[in-house]
């Protein structure tokens, strides 16, 4: 989905008009990625044009199912010592893509704190970006 996503912002950016549907269909004849899974993008974008590829019909339903299984994995390969960054990342950006609102303010606070590069509070927008003296 992530991929998919950049290459549909790259297209949007700089006018390619990329047919996501027709990227997947490529891929599926002439890569290493031969999985079914392809079909079920093609289909995805040639049936809706989703914003993203997790929120297609079909793959969001599979993406549901599946998150338990997905994060036990990640969390028994954390637990060993063993490096899985594709299986970790991807379930960060599904996270991440799904969540309202993230625990950045940290960051947020930090960046004010070491940087005056202040923030705004979203209890109170109306003040815009503020500072304070941590």
């Amino acid at each position: 989905a992530q991929g998919l996503a950049l290459i549909s912002s790259a297209s949007e950016r700089y006018g390619w008009g990329v047919d996501l549907a027709e990227v997947a269909r490529i891929w599926k004849g002439g890569c290493i990625i031969r999985a079914r899974l392809l079909d079920a993008i093609r289909d995805a974008y040639s049936d809706q044009q989703p914003a993203n590829l997790m929120l297609a019909g079909d793959l969001s339903l599979q993406l549901q199912g599946v998150q338990g299984a997905w994060r036990r994995v990640v969390g028994q390969a954390a637990g060993n010592g063993i490096p899985v960054p594709v299986l970790s990342a991807s379930l960060g950006y599904f996270d991440s893509y799904r969540t309202a609102r993230l625990p950045q303010n940290l960051i947020q606070a930090q960046r004010d704190a070491f940087g005056a590069h202040t923030y705004e509070r979203i209890d109170q927008p109306e003040r815009g970006a503020i500072h304070s003296e941590w």
